[in-house]
């Protein structure tokens, strides 16, 4: 199903109303960046793509119009000769080989990339390319608490417009969701939620092999993080913000962690090991959603009790499933969880439709109506604490 052009010229031209000429070197960024003054190559797709999802979502952009405006300008800033911006140099020494990074300017680079997708918009003004979108059903619930936690550290990621973002073209409709648990501080679960799936979709084998793809990320994301987390600027950075940076045999942000397998961890490497485990599922049309969540959910409320809040809340709600997660979230809050709370939950079908089954109705949809003609294959990887669930579907 194509996007209304009419919808997505209204964004185009409301956008191109508010900035009617291209930013000047003292103009003012129209967001408000979060992230390092200085990045890395490998990490300004990642750095871009989230301030630019914020901006336009913030200005009620359809997101199969944002994911592809990203695309373009990234795709233009990356063509671009990128030396530009360069700030400094900093050295890496991994195993022996040192390596040499060059790192480049946040300010100037966001310029850049606001200014190209506003070029983009300008030419899709004039003439609007064909964007589809998802060919599939998905509703997408999701809700999260600080509860009585002092900060909230967890981070989560939901990608259905994944294609449009990276602009994979292909038959295969892709999706991307995950949930990140950070533990003595958010940098690691802030890091991950930017960069994993940039990480994923860049991946040489992601058309081939996405298990392979999914699972290698995470160990690329590991090591950008510490190495980021080790440079002497992002310590100046993380103090200034009022961070904790401690010296334990390495530099270590906010304190040190007691897991198996995490994205960050700078102290427990190798025992904690940024290699995720993996799954993969086929599915057969027949499911009616999945459930991300974090340990905050999942310490409070027993997997088999999920099946029967998610029902309690579609009859309460005639149907309707856009509170499902916030009704998880408040039953893990009554079974007595303290920590953060963070729940996703992906209809595959429509929640009318589950309901009725439930109950028995035989208007319902059989169980592969509305299906693709092939299955979805479900790809999952965990990691404690740092990193909980992060899933890809293809159909």
């Amino acid at each position: 199903m194509a996007l209304p052009a009419e919808a997505a010229r209204g964004v185009l031209g409301s956008l191109l109303r508010d900035f009617p000429s291209p930013l000047g070197p003292q103009d003012p960024l129209p967001w408000s960046a979060q992230g390092s003054a200085a990045l890395s190559r490998a990490e300004a797709p990642g750095e871009l793509a989230e301030l630019a999802r914020s901006f336009l979502g913030s200005r009620n952009a359809p997101p199969p119009l944002a994911a592809s405006l990203i695309h373009a300008a990234i795709d233009k800033v990356l063509q671009t000769d990128l030396s530009v911006f360069r700030e400094q140099s900093v050295e890496e020494e991994k195993e022996g080989d040192q390596r040499k990074f060059t790192l480049l300017d946040g300010g100037s680079l966001q310029r850049c990339f606001f200014n190209k997708l506003r070029d983009i918009c300008c030419e899709w003004q004039k003439q609007l390319p064909s964007l589809k979108s998802l060919k599939r059903f998905l509703l997408i619930s999701s809700h999260a608490i600080r509860n009585v936690r002092r900060k909230m550290e967890d981070r989560h990621v939901s990608l259905p417009e994944f294609n449009q973002l990276f602009g994979l073209s292909d038959d295969v409709d892709r999706a991307y969701f995950a949930v990140f648990d950070g533990h003595g501080g958010v940098d690691a679960a802030n890091y991950a939620a930017t960069h994993l799936h940039v990480n994923v979709a860049l991946h040489k084998e992601i058309l081939k092999n996405p298990i392979e793809a999914l699972k290698s990320s995470f160990q690329q994301t590991d090591e950008m993080f510490l190495f980021k987390a080790e440079r002497e600027d992002e310590r100046m950075r993380i103090e200034a913000l009022g961070g904790c940076v401690t010296h334990m045999d390495c530099w270590r942000v906010n304190g040190t962690l007691a897991v198996s397998r995490a994205i960050g961890d700078l102290y427990q490497k190798p025992y904690v090991s940024g290699n995720a485990d993996g799954n993969s599922f086929e599915l057969t049309g027949s499911e009616d959603y999945l459930l991300l969540a974090c340990d905050g959910f999942f310490d409070a409320i027993r997997p088999y009790d999920v099946v029967d809040l998610v029902l309690d809340q579609l009859k309460q709600n005639k149907g309707d499933g856009l509170k499902a997660a916030e009704r998880l979230v408040a039953a893990a809050k009554e079974n007595g969880s303290s920590d953060n709370i963070t729940v996703l939950v992906v209809f595959l079908r429509n929640p009318p439709d589950i309901l009725a089954d439930c109950l028995g109705d035989p208007k319902s949809l059989s169980a592969d109506e509305g299906a693709e003609d092939s299955p979805f294959n479900f790809f999952s990887s965990e990691m404690n604490n740092q990193s909980d669930s992060h899933t890809m579907i293809k159909s």
